[in-house]
């Protein structure tokens, strides 16, 4: 046994053992493999975010601060403008321009884009000055963008001692109240402790706002140089501030093609509509109301289905022009350039808001279409700029005479350009030497506007459809609840009694007014009917409504109701003039007039 044993140990024992075993070879390959999936095919992780360090709210507020925009960007001149038709912007850049040639740095903006209970701070900039280009909108209130500096100076006590200011209105004498905001806005700073560097200017469109605004600027700078102690460095020449960029390779479907806003937007129709991005309505309805005179006024339907706009009788709807594509056509022959060039207009100001003087990338032609007002007469600062591009020195002269405010000057823009109604087209064809590049040319043109109309429908009878209707309207009394230009008892309602007083006051051969010798206006039929009348207002609590002619018509109705309550209702005219006050307090005195 002993010798077998031994046999089968020395056996064993010559046999070697495998390094790895069945079991060894199965978890090693299992390791492996989980090793291998982890290493190729796990989920990366997530990188940790960098934490930013919390911008504290005084912080946040002063990188939107225009006094920090100023330091940064060495401006000592900011001119604040409130504009609603884009006049006191024009006239606000045209100010900062004007500061390069006295030395100085200006920065037009708009004070709805920053706080303006900054304004006290001012004074850390030395010889720093702030001007304010202020339009006065609708019964003398702020335009839109001027809202809340307007509602800011009302309720502020902020100390604006060393913050040195100038103020300039733009108003419409036709309306009582001329010139409000310019007038509350000089007040106001004043009272605050401003200090005023030169008297306020009040321009008037009844006349001629350029040519107020031309004479307030003569004397207005050299004003500046003497309290600031500078002189005008003598530079006459041209300040561009934009640059051409011409796109030689550009998508198409990347240049605007009319579009106010967004791009495409006039492809693909997306609610809400505004004035960035108008609603392309089908005009249902096309028809001429007069037979006569010279004026056409017109009866206008606009489809808004699917639009889901929504208005009330009273309301306003802009209207966006386009210009003649004759007149562009032959801008473009005038000036021999090919106007279907892509281009952009960039600000030379890299840190100006305002990065374009219209939708860019865009071309000539639909600049000249769609975004600039080639119709109107040009303003004198459009003279003056384009001036140095006339080859004949008489030409030249006469172009930069007119810019003047000189009455020569002046006496030579109202008769070659207001009076003979010379837009640029004419301009350019009757000065055989002028030569502008079109790029400076559409610069210079003021923005094309929108048309302002007041509905003439209800949305009770046609909530799908605006009537406008371009021409004068009556004065009017009634029930503020019934439905205007419809008849109210059609929905079932009982309504107070409404009474129409129809006239025109302007030349038209179908004017009530002209279809006897002795003329008979709306101001004549309510003193014939002065009895009446005081009874439904005084008694009755009627409502008056008065649309038409601000300069003449509204201001005569006026006149009549304030001698209808002095005639009949006993007042004196101081006490007459503060009844209606306070009729249009309450809304019961509504006027929606024009000049």
């Amino acid at each position: 046994m002993e010798d077998s044993e031994s046999q089968m140990l020395s056996d064993e024992e010559q046999t070697p053992e495998p390094l790895l075993g069945s079991l060894d070879i199965f978890l090693f390959s299992l390791i492996a493999g989980l090793l291998i999936y982890w290493f190729f095919f796990r989920k990366k992780p997530e990188p940790v975010p960098e934490m930013k360090p919390f911008t504290p709210v005084t912080q946040q507020i002063r990188e939107t601060s225009f006094i920090e925009k100023m330091k940064k960007t060495n401006r000592n001149v900011v001119v604040f403008y409130g504009s609603q038709t884009g006049t006191a912007e024009e006239f606000a850049n045209r100010l900062a321009k004007d500061a390069q040639r006295y030395g100085m740095k200006g920065m037009p903006t708009d004070p709805e884009e920053y706080d303006m209970s900054e304004l006290s701070r001012l004074k850390e900039i030395p010889n720093s000055m702030a001007v304010f280009c202020m339009a006065t909108y609708g019964e003398g209130d702020p335009t839109d963008n001027a809202q809340e500096f307007y509602d800011w100076m009302q309720g502020t006590d902020d100390d604006l001692a060393g913050v040195n200011f100038a103020v300039f209105g733009l108003g419409n004498k036709t309306y009582e109240h001329f010139n409000a905001t310019g007038k509350y806005t000089d007040k106001r700073l004043a009272e605050l402790g401003g200090n005023r560097v030169f008297d306020l200017g009040l321009g008037d469109d009844d006349s001629n706002l350029e040519e107020d605004f031309i004479s307030w600027k003569e004397q207005f700078w050299p004003a500046v140089c003497e309290f600031f102690g500078v002189e005008a460095t003598g530079e006459d020449s041209s300040i561009r501030q934009f640059e051409l960029v011409v796109h030689n390779d550009i998508n198409m479907n990347e240049v605007y093609t009319g579009e106010m806003g967004r791009l495409k937007s006039f492809q693909t129709q997306k609610p809400p509509f505004d004035s960035k991005n108008p609603f392309l309505a089908t005009v249902t309805g096309n028809r001429k109301l007069n037979e006569g005179g010279n004026r056409h006024l017109m009866h206008i339907e606009l489809d808004i289905t699917d639009s889901k706009i929504r208005y009330d009788s009273g309301d306003h709807v802009a209207v966006y022009p386009t210009n003649d594509a004759a007149v562009v056509n032959r801008i473009g022959e005038r000036l021999g350039v090919d106007l279907d060039t892509v281009i952009s207009l960039k600000n030379l100001d890299e840190e100006s808001n305002k990065k374009h003087p219209f939708p860019c990338p865009t071309t000539y032609r639909t600049a000249l279409t769609h975004y600039l007002d080639i119709n109107n007469t040009p303003r004198t600062n459009v003279l003056f700029e384009l001036a140095q591009y006339a080859s004949d020195p008489q030409e030249q002269e006469n172009m930069r005479k007119m810019a003047s405010a000189s009455p020569e000057g002046k006496a030579l823009y109202h008769s070659w350009v207001l009076d003979s109604e010379r837009n640029i087209l004419a301009i350019l064809e009757d000065l055989p030497s002028l030569n502008p590049p079109i790029d400076h040319l559409c610069e210079l043109l003021p923005r094309l506007q929108a048309r302002y109309y007041s509905i003439a429908s209800s949305s009770k009878v046609k909530a799908a459809v605006f009537n406008i209707i371009p021409t004068p309207f009556p004065c009017m009394l009634g029930d503020p609840n019934s439905a205007c230009h419809s008849n109210p008892r059609e929905h079932g309602k009982e309504v107070g009694e409404t009474i129409l007083y129809f006239g025109v006051l302007t030349q038209l051969n179908v004017a009530f007014s002209r279809d006897q010798e002795h003329k008979i206006y709306v101001q004549h039929l309510l003193k014939k009917n002065k009895e009446q009348l005081w009874k439904l207002i005084h008694s009755n609590n009627a409502h008056i409504y008065v649309c038409g002619d601000a300069r003449n018509m509204a201001r005569d109705v006026h006149t009549a109701f304030y001698e209808i309550a002095e005639e009949v209702g006993g007042l004196t005219h101081t006490q007459a003039v503060d009844y209606f006050k306070k009729l249009m307090t309450k809304g019961r005195y509504s006027q929606d007039v024009w000049s």
